[in-house]
């Protein structure tokens, strides 16, 4: 089915993250390469999700959602920054997705349930964003969340800890590294009410104090 099919279907729309592994993306171990994502539409028959890499159609996936589970699928449809996942899934589980995405669109509705920390963490309305290296080498990434203090991102790259780098115009250095990505603590705390559009913003040269080393990139795709 298209993206623009699916649009015009009953579907929830619903903010959840999750991961992703593609055909012929391994990771320096051999074994595939995890990508962060996050839906944007469900419904029990599919869902379309913001991702670093959309992969192309016809792709087999695998993927796990922190709200829904595992689930197996194939791309049905890209656009920049995302794609249509068809769900290969039984009757009887997607009969049981269908209560969970009810119960969630009526969670997402309540305001009384919200994350009240100092340093809580959010969804950007725009999901992608380009990250600088001190050697000057730029690549995209998706943007897993982000609080006033840090970020978490999903791309290609692999970077070492303590590695300099800016997120847009926000500079930091890498500080966790996980399966489908790595965070980012900023040199510098930043106000809740702009760090959206610093962190979506194109960004600048490093300053020279932190501009110290570059990463090794490593991209790890096998022709298949």
């Amino acid at each position: 089915m298209s993206i623009e099919k699916f649009l015009k279907q009953r579907a929830v729309k619903l903010s959840v993250s999750g991961s992703y592994t593609l055909p012929n993306w391994y990771d320096a171990s051999g074994q595939p390469r995890a990508f962060a994502c996050r839906t944007r539409r469900v419904s029990p028959f599919r869902a379309l999700v913001d991702a670093p890499i959309p992969g192309r159609i016809g792709d087999k996936l695998s993927s796990f959602f922190s709200e829904f589970g595992k689930f197996e699928g194939r791309v049905s449809d890209i656009v920049p920054g995302g794609f249509l996942m068809e769900l290969d899934t039984t009757a009887a589980t997607r009969q049981s997705l269908a209560q969970r995405l009810t119960w969630l669109e009526q969670r997402e509705r309540d305001p009384s349930i919200r994350d009240r920390r100092d340093h809580a963490r959010f969804f950007p309305e725009v999901p992608h964003s380009t990250l600088l290296f001190a050697d000057g080498s730029i690549c995209s990434c998706f943007i897993i969340d982000i609080s006033v203090s840090g970020v978490a991102v999903s791309s290609t790259v692999q970077p070492e800890l303590g590695t300099p780098l800016s997120v847009g115009t926000c500079v930091g250095r890498v500080t966790r590294i996980f399966p489908d990505g790595f965070a980012i603590r900023f040199v510098q705390q930043q106000r809740r009410i702009e760090i959206e559009r610093l962190v979506t913003h194109a960004p600048k040269a490093l300053p020279t104090r932190v501009a110290l080393s570059a990463p090794r990139l490593q991209r790890l795709q096998t022709t298949g």
